[in-house]
C-alpha cells in the first residue's frame, strides 16, 4: 500500500448536517403550498434526476429546491419564497469549515508513511474553497475534485498517478462513493461511518453485506493502526 485517498465532506469536515438544516427550512417553506409529507422525498427525486446536468453540491441542490418548490406549488410559489430558497443556498456556500476531531493529527501521522490524495466530490469552486479554508492541503500530495465517484473516475485518478489499484486504499464515510467503486477496481477501502448520511449515498443492506475487502473504523486516527505491521506499537 503506497497511496491513500481520503474523502473530504463528513470525513475531514462537517457537511451533511448543514444540508439537512437547509432542507428542513425548505420543507417549511414549501409546506405553505403543499400539504403532503413527502416534500423531502420529492426534492431527492428531482436532485437525482438532474445529477448528470447539475452535478453534486450546493448549486445543484439549490436549483433542485427551486424546481421542487415550483412543481409542488403548482407554479404558485412566490418570488419572496424563491428568494428565501436562494438564500438557503447562499448560506450553505458561506458555512465555515468545521474540522472533525483529530483529523489534523491523523493526517500528519498518515502522511509520514504514505502519499495522500484528497479525493472529494462536488462543485469545483466550492470544494476548492473548502480545501483551502480547512488548512489541510499541505498534508496531501495532490487534490482531486471530481464530479462523480465511480470506477471510471477512480481509474482516471489512479492512471494520472501511474498507480495500480492494488497499491491504493480509499478512506471515506460513504460505502457507495468511497468503498464500492474502489473495491470494484481491485483496491482497498476503509469506511468511517458518519452519524448522518445523504439518502443517495446510503448503500442498501444487501449491497453492503455483499461487499468484501474493506474495513470499518470509528475515526480517521484509527487508519494508521491498520497499516502498521502486526505487533508494532502505536
Amino acid at each position: 500500500m503506497t497511496v491513500i485517498g481520503i474523502d473530504g465532506d463528513d470525513t475531514l469536515w462537517r457537511n451533511e448536517e448543514h444540508f439537512r438544516a437547509a432542507e428542513e427550512h425548505f420543507v417549511a417553506i414549501v409546506g405553505n403550498y403543499y400539504d403532503g409529507d413527502d416534500i423531502a422525498d420529492q426534492l431527492l427525486a428531482i436532485e437525482m434526476g438532474h445529477v448528470e446536468i447539475y452535478g453534486f453540491g450546493v448549486k445543484g441542490f439549490t436549483l433542485s429546491m427551486i424546481e421542487t418548490a415550483n412543481a409542488l406549488s403548482g407554479g404558485q410559489v412566490s418570488a419572496e419564497d424563491i428568494g428565501r430558497i436562494l438564500e438557503l443556498g447562499h448560506d450553505l456556500l458561506r458555512v465555515p469549515i468545521e474540522l472533525l476531531d483529530g483529523v489534523g493529527d491523523a493526517l500528519e501521522d498518515l502522511a509520514s508513511t504514505h502519499q495522500l490524495l484528497l479525493i472529494t466530490k462536488g462543485d469545483l469552486q466550492h470544494q476548492q474553497r473548502k480545501v483551502e479554508a480547512s488548512g489541510l492541503a499541505t498534508h496531501f500530495d495532490d487534490v482531486h475534485v471530481v464530479a462523480h465517484k465511480d470506477p471510471p473516475t477512480y481509474k482516471s485518478v489512479l492512471d494520472r498517478h501511474r498507480l495500480p489499484p492494488a497499491n491504493f486504499m480509499m478512506v471515506g464515510n460513504s460505502v457507495n462513493s468511497d468503498v464500492l467503486p474502489v473495491l470494484e477496481l481491485g483496491g482497498r477501502a476503509v469506511h468511517i461511518p458518519y452519524h448522518m448520511t445523504w439518502a443517495a449515498e446510503v448503500a442498501d443492506d444487501d449491497t453492503h453485506e455483499a461487499a468484501t475487502g474493506f474495513t470499518t473504523v470509528a475515526h480517521l486516527r484509527d487508519v494508521a493502526g491498520l497499516l502498521r505491521p502486526a505487533g508494532e506499537q502505536l
